[in-house]
């Protein structure tokens, strides 16, 4: 085993110990991996286990050894990835609501425009859409024709009655 992967007794401990308390699949799957190098399987082997490719493993053991136990235990993911907050979505999109409730047409179109001066750059349409859900909004829009209109045939009919006025 090359001199930068040998594991002291402590740092077994500490993968150990980190495995317990960890609940993060992920973060577990990549902690084992590193433990069973630390108990001296060949990458091979290792491979095999968990299913991660050889040099995947290699360069999770050099994370480990330059950052610590925290390199794989945490998730890089960091909770929110959204482009602004709940409440500065709610700020933004107070406006339209007003236009709206006054009975005014609001477009999607004109929010993300907004959306996209707010944050500094593009979105895509999906993602004001999943905007508007998380805020409670609907898709409203006028409908076609009348529910009560008369099917074309009365139409027709109701044309060709005349009405004779006679003094």
């Amino acid at each position: 085993m090359p001199k930068m992967y040998k594991f002291s007794k402590e740092q077994i401990a500490e993968l150990e110990a980190a495995r317990r308390k960890n609940q993060n699949k992920h973060a577990d799957m990549r902690i084992k991996a590193v433990l069973y190098r630390a108990q001296g399987m060949k990458p091979a082997e290792v491979a095999v286990r968990t299913g991660y490719n050889r040099k995947y493993l290699s360069g999770l053991n050099a994370k480990y050894f330059k950052g610590g136990i925290g390199t794989l235990a945490d998730n890089h993911y960091k909770g929110n990835r959204r482009n602004l907050s709940y409440e500065a979505e709610a700020e933004l999109i107070v406006g339209f609501r007003e236009l709206a409730q006054k009975g005014q047409i609001v477009e999607v179109k004109m929010i993300k425009q907004a959306y996209e001066e707010k944050v500094g750059h593009k979105i895509g349409k999906g993602q004001i859409y999943r905007v508007l859900k998380r805020h409670g909004w609907r898709k409203v829009m006028p409908r076609g024709k009348h529910p009560k209109k008369a099917d074309d045939e009365a139409i027709e009919a109701s044309k060709k009655l005349t009405l004779s006025i006679s003094p």
